[in-house]
């Protein structure tokens, strides 16, 4: 994905990148090449907003740069845009009728913060790598597309003038199309998109630029290249995402998490994924989570210790389908993360529709 990056001039790229490399090092999940996309396509239209304000409230108001993805405090950022973001938040409760980039925003959303044990996480992931085993789905051919729709919601740090409070975006329809090697796309996101058309996600930009499918931007082509051999496979993952995250342990929790809840895992390569989690220290199993579509199920969890959030894979108890994923606050923060309490769901998902279809827009009720 590579979105909007044709509003960019070179000097304006460079500047991103460099603005990114900086924050990126202190990401405490998997999302780098997606948040380096929306902040290359944001942060041109930001500055030119922040360099036009004559006044302090014209730069409060001016767009924030959507991350819709977990965990992130980009300090750098922070001090260049209008506002800060951590992505995230419950599927449930009420907005204040405020709207910010077509999702109305409300107050920040809680859960109960479940119990979790080491115990029995070897027995459950190997169940849900039977299960995944045992799921067929048909290959993307060229000129397919992989479709995801998914509900997410998020809270997030929101600052102006007048200080830092913590809000949230309500649950809201995402959809994505992906071409089968990565080249092509389209994303209709509310929280992301300024149309409710969405925009497109097609390669390359208008500089000539098409990047390498890697494990965190991956292509369907790219997934089916990749070893099944789960001791070769988390191998692969700790060496590609080196000094990527707040520990290489959790940055290989999260970018497993991540092929799960927004790309197509081959059926030979599903499996594969679960039997390399199980070799990761710290996974847990939380008894009890809820996915951002309501469905309680069993949660395969891993703490990162230091930003004290826990992310949870969430799977169907009996059928230990994958059902999605949500981050939760469990530890005390420090400073102005303080805000987020433990309790706080940072970011939520359900995974609706994953399907293989024959072009841009088109939905499984549409093939024939």
């Amino acid at each position: 994905m590579n979105a909007n990056t044709s509003r960019q001039n070179a000097a304006e790229r460079d500047e991103g990148d460099r603005l990114f490399d900086r924050t990126t090092r202190d990401l405490p999940s998997g999302r780098h090449q997606f948040h380096k996309e929306r902040m290359m396509a944001r942060i041109h239209e930001t500055q030119a907003a922040e360099r036009t304000a004559e006044h302090p409230a014209d730069r409060a108001r001016t767009r924030r740069l959507r991350l819709p993805r977990p965990a992130i405090a980009l300090p750098a950022l922070a001090a260049a845009l209008a506002g800060v973001v951590v992505a995230g938040v419950a599927a449930s409760g009420g907005g204040e009728g405020v709207k910010d980039e077509g999702v109305a925003t409300g107050p920040a959303l809680t859960t109960t913060v479940g119990a979790a044990t080491s115990k029995g996480v070897p027995q459950l992931l190997d169940r849900i790598a039977l299960a995944a085993a045992d799921t067929s789905h048909p290959d993307v051919k060229p000129g397919q597309y992989v479709y995801v729709e998914s509900k997410s919601a998020d809270t997030f740090l929101k600052s102006t003038d007048d200080g830092t409070t913590l809000a949230s975006h309500e649950l809201h329809t995402r959809q994505v199309w992906r071409s089968a090697d990565g080249t092509k796309g389209w994303l209709i996101d509310p929280a992301v998109n300024d149309s409710s058309e969405g925009e497109t996600l097609s390669l390359p930009d208008e500089q000539g630029n098409t990047p390498k499918a890697t494990l965190n931007a991956p292509s369907y082509d790219y997934l089916a290249r990749l070893t099944t051999d789960p001791d070769a496979l988390l191998a692969k993952i700790y060496k590609e995402t080196k000094g990527q995250g707040n520990s290489p342990d959790q940055e290989a929790f999260t970018t497993i998490g991540d092929l799960l809840g927004e790309s197509y895992p081959p059926a030979k390569l599903y499996p594969a994924l679960f039997k390399a989690a199980a070799k990761i220290p710290g996974v847990v199993v939380v008894d009890d989570a809820v996915d951002a579509a309501g469905r309680h199920g069993v949660a395969v969890a891993r703490l990162d210790e230091t930003s004290g959030q826990r992310e949870e894979w969430i799977f169907d108890r009996k059928s230990d389908v994958f059902l999605g994923e949500r981050t939760v606050q469990v530890k005390e923060n420090t400073g102005t993360e303080a805000l987020i309490k433990p309790g706080t769901v940072t970011f939520t998902s359900a995974v609706m529709s994953r399907a293989v279809v024959d072009g841009i827009k088109q939905t499984p009720s549409q093939t024939g």
